[in-house]
């Protein structure tokens, strides 16, 4: 049972409250902002904690970072701007993608400016605590 700071038991009311308006907050942080991407794009602006969300368009071959493997796809973003974007997801952190082109894709992580669209990485946590946790959403699953 919850218990306030006098250490009496919490009213059930008030516990559901303060539940629905944290599952709200968090619901907000992971609300796809595309246009941040675009004016990011457009203003040639990186390092960008973004929200994003589109079409699978590519899958592109993995690559080797420096912290291991890197799955990297394109997702072509839902909005007005039609900016295709590169995704890359640290497999170490999120463990192996199940990638089909024309899948919808939600994705936090920085943006990185590049003129062919540019890049979305951090896409999982990151151990050190210098970005946000950044994840992929792939067929309502999440992987971070």
């Amino acid at each position: 049972m919850l218990k306030s700071s006098t250490n009496r038991p919490l009213p059930k009311t008030r516990v559901f409250s303060g539940l629905c308006i944290l599952g709200f907050a968090l619901a907000a942080c992971s609300a796809p902002n595309n246009t941040t991407v675009c004016n990011a794009h457009v203003e040639h602006r990186s390092h960008i904690e973004t929200t994003a969300s589109g079409t699978l368009v590519r899958i592109l071959h993995e690559s080797n970072g420096r912290y291991g493997p890197h799955a990297q796809f394109l997702v072509r973003l839902d909005s007005a701007c039609a900016l295709t974007v590169r995704i890359a997801a640290n497999e170490r952190f999120t463990g192996p993608l199940p990638l089909r082109v024309g899948e919808h894709v939600l994705v936090h992580g920085e943006y990185e400016y590049y003129r062919s669209g540019g890049v979305i990485h951090w896409t999982h946590r990151d151990p050190r605590g210098h970005h946000d946790s950044g994840f992929i959403e792939l067929s309502g699953r999440l992987y971070e």
